[in-house]
């Protein structure tokens, strides 16, 4: 379960669960469950929130208790993979390792890893809690790799 903001943001640009969900696309009980933690925000819209609203990654899930504005981000799942494989040889650890780590299939692990596929919230939110990595690194939004 991802420790998340998402519901302290929203209220602080005083929108409703209803308006938000009409700026993705979804429903009010989708918002809901992304605030409560029972349904995780897809990674491209959280990207999509944080782009729009000024909003860090790592303040959104939960990493840091202050929020701290960067630039717009482009989703670029290329990118990401290459940031990915790169922690990843630095920690000295397996795409078999890491998918295991975090409940996914190696397969499924290195199609994010060579930009085939987004990474999913769940499974990015896994690595950068595991090893101490800031979102906000791994899309390139900052060079401060560390969480803290």
């Amino acid at each position: 379960m991802i420790d998340n903001n998402i519901k302290d943001c929203r209220e602080e640009l005083e929108m409703t669960q209803k308006e938000l969900g009409f700026v993705f696309g979804v429903t009010k009980n989708t918002v809901s469950g992304w605030e409560n933690g029972h349904d995780s925000m897809p990674f491209s819209k959280l990207i999509k929130f944080c782009n729009l609203y000024d909003y860090s990654l790592d303040y959104v899930v939960g990493f840091i208790r202050r929020n701290i504005k960067y630039d717009k981000i482009k989703t670029n799942k290329d990118k990401i993979g290459k940031k990915l494989k790169e922690l990843r040889n630095e920690l000295d650890i397996t795409q078999s390792i890491l998918a295991k780590e975090c409940g996914i299939s190696q397969s499924t692990y290195s199609s994010y890893e060579k930009g085939k596929y987004l990474i999913n919230t769940l499974t990015i939110y896994s690595i950068c809690k595991k090893y101490n990595i800031s979102m906000d690194y791994i899309v390139g939004r900052t060079n401060k790799k560390n969480i803290k």
